[in-house]
């Protein structure tokens, strides 16, 4: 599935970090009820796709390196995730005995609509207008 807990928890996080605060990573978690041990593994990725930035030191923590405004839930999942899909079929490079050899898989054709309706509305709003 697509949208899991990591996926929720990231925008938990964002979600703490919103007013340009420095935060560290036990306070998130309280704020948030987010489990440490998760935590630290999915600050680490917002890292690394750029949504947030980590100071070091005594006086250290993580801070919204985009003002919100220009964050989407798309940045988000797609921060945390492999791949946003609904279903393994929609991979790329996905062998279907049902989608090969001239023959058009209805059920998968449906499953791909529905993710490209999901996909464009993750995108539509941004972080400042939800949160």
């Amino acid at each position: 599935m697509f949208i899991t807990k990591e996926s929720d928890y990231a925008v938990r996080i964002l979600r703490e970090l919103k007013d340009g605060e420095k935060r560290t990573v036990p306070d998130i978690c309280d704020q948030e009820s987010i489990p440490y041990q998760y935590a630290y593994k999915i600050i680490k990725k917002l890292e690394k796709a750029g949504l947030v930035k980590s100071y070091r030191g005594a006086g250290g923590g993580y801070r919204l390196s985009k003002n919100t405004a220009r964050i989407t839930l798309f940045d988000v999942i797609n921060a945390v995730s492999e791949e946003a899909l609904l279903f393994e079929c929609l991979r790329h490079g996905h062998r279907c005995p049902m989608n090969e050899g001239g023959r058009k898989c209805r059920v998968h054709a449906e499953f791909n609509r529905v993710q490209n309706i999901i996909l464009s509305t993750l995108k539509e709003k941004s972080l400042a207008e939800i949160l």
